[in-house]
């Protein structure tokens, strides 16, 4: 059974860890990314502000990845980024990351955001090929002031 709700704090360390593991199994912890982010140790208070929102997915109530939204420093102000998306293998080709997504897109428009705009790796290229059936488009660079530097794919949609 699958279930897609709001992170608690609960959920900190488990995230932490499945993101971070996601990243090494793709050759991407690298220096500039979310692998060395502080804020990764503690989504739940990085993600307890109004304009923003961090979904868990479950699988049989194992946390098996997440997904949120954040308005990014820097960025237009209708726009918001996707953020920290990241399943283990399990949950991968199950439907659960177009759950996460759905939910996303939902979430910001609610929040009365116009677009979202996106930072990722070449070596995430499942990730990337799930952002393409979504409709995101390539950008030639970064927008805003997200700090991860290590980032070389750029991706926005309008909603």
């Amino acid at each position: 059974m699958i279930t897609i709700r709001k992170i608690t704090k609960q959920d900190n360390s488990t995230l932490a860890t499945i993101i971070r593991s996601c990243l090494t199994e793709f050759g991407a912890d690298k220096p500039g990314t979310v692998y060395y982010d502080e804020s990764t140790d503690h989504l739940y208070e990085l993600f307890n502000n109004p304009q923003s929102v961090y979904f868990v997915a479950e699988l049989d109530r194992k946390i098996v990845g997440g997904a949120g939204l954040f308005p990014s420093d820097g960025l237009p102000q209708d726009t918001c980024e996707l953020v920290k998306m990241y399943l283990l293998p399990a949950a991968r080709q199950t439907g659960i990351g177009s759950a996460l997504m759905n939910k996303c897109l939902e979430a910001a428009k609610q929040n009365g955001f116009n677009n979202i705009y996106l930072e990722t790796l070449p070596e995430l290229k499942r990730a990337i090929s799930v952002y393409e059936k979504f409709n995101f488009t390539y950008l030639n660079g970064p927008l805003g002031n997200t700090g991860h530097h290590g980032c070389s794919v750029w991706m926005s949609r309008e909603l």
